[in-house]
């Protein structure tokens, strides 16, 4: 079977497609067929390093196939079942960037026929941290459901990346009124189109004026993509006892940080890194996102709000450069299936 590897961390000159003998599952394991893998930023910057690798590497954790085998005491998923799969390459060597993959069986999801290899291969990091920032305050559910956020406010910031895509879909799922920021009139299409009630372009007027004459009394939730530039915003416009929930940073690590202005509110500040969330929390993500994805909620595309970019299996560097760039919508690549 064909893989591409990286020995060694670096540009994207490190990657190579190579032929590997097939794996087999083990004990609690199964083998799937990859259709389509996921790239997400995770995946340049870990090949970029810095770190020394001991064994090659194949990257990529969101991918999307067929179940092929299964290994001793595997219930579920069954031989032919099609699955979405979540965390593949963290802490492991072998992710989604092949033909076929060995995964934990709790990795590898069931998913509708009705849901396609491409968005299963978009949920992964993107929904799963989504449905964590959505489940971050102190008296939000830890699963998220139809109606579970009704009558609250959620802030996305920056809606037209693949988290705030989905963060979107979630909260107005989950009943919630949904405003999102973005910086183009391009990007507050994509915003609309995946869900969002109000969209905001903050390269035009005040934001948080905007966000006063939505939700006067301030949002209840905010999901963050840049506290170096807006940790102040939110602090402004969030409302008492609301929560920021911060997955991501685009700007210096440590930011200035208004601490009057947050005791005053009761302000809670939650970090978010899917993969080292609790296994309660985790469990809960990828139950919650499985029936959303099963309910047709989370579909991707131009219609939907996130565009797709595909690339085949032997220019995953030109994928990683294209996802590097700033890239807005989703990176797939397409894994041919075996002959």
């Amino acid at each position: 079977m064909r893989a591409v590897i990286y020995e060694r961390t670096g540009g994207t000159e490190v990657l190579s497609v190579v032929h590997r003998p097939q794996p087999r599952p083990g004990p609690g394991e199964v083998l799937v067929e990859v259709a389509v893998s996921g790239v997400n930023p995770t995946d340049w910057k870990a090949r970029r390093g810095p770190g020394e690798l001991t064994i090659p590497q194949v990257p990529h954790h969101d991918g999307a196939g067929t179940v092929k085998a299964v290994g001793p005491g595997v219930e579920r998923p069954m031989r032919g079942d099609r699955v979405w799969l979540w965390d593949v390459a963290f802490d492991r060597p072998s992710g989604t960037a092949q033909e076929l993959v060995v995964v934990p069986a709790a990795h590898a999801v069931p998913m509708a026929d009705a849901v396609s290899f491409d968005v299963g291969a978009s949920l992964g990091i993107p929904a799963l941290t989504a449905h964590r920032c959505l489940t971050a305050g102190l008296d939000t559910p830890e699963q998220l459901s139809e109606s579970a956020l009704k009558g609250r406010n959620v802030l996305v910031a920056g809606g037209a990346g693949a988290v705030g895509h989905a963060a979107i879909q979630l909260a107005s799922w989950a009943g919630a009124a949904v405003i999102s920021t973005v910086s183009s009139p391009r990007k507050a299409q994509l915003a609309a189109a995946a869900g969002a009630h109000r969209v905001i372009d903050y390269s035009q007027v005040d934001v948080a004026t905007a966000v006063r004459s939505v939700a006067p009394l301030g949002v209840d939730l905010i999901v963050e993509v840049n506290p170096s530039s807006n940790l102040a915003l939110d602090i402004a416009v969030v409302a008492p006892n609301g929560t920021i929930a911060i997955y991501a940073s685009d700007g210096p690590d440590l930011v200035p940080f208004p601490i009057r202005a947050a005791m005053l509110k009761n302000v809670r500040t939650q970090f978010v890194l899917t993969y080292t969330t609790t296994t309660s929390q985790k469990t809960a993500a990828v139950q919650s996102v499985a029936r959303a994805a099963d309910a047709g909620v989370l579909e991707v595309g131009e219609d939907a709000g996130l565009p797709l970019t595909r690339f085949p299996l032997n220019q995953t560097g030109a994928a990683h450069d294209l996802v590097q760039s700033g890239f807005t919508g989703k990176v797939l690549i397409d894994v041919p299936p075996l002959t």
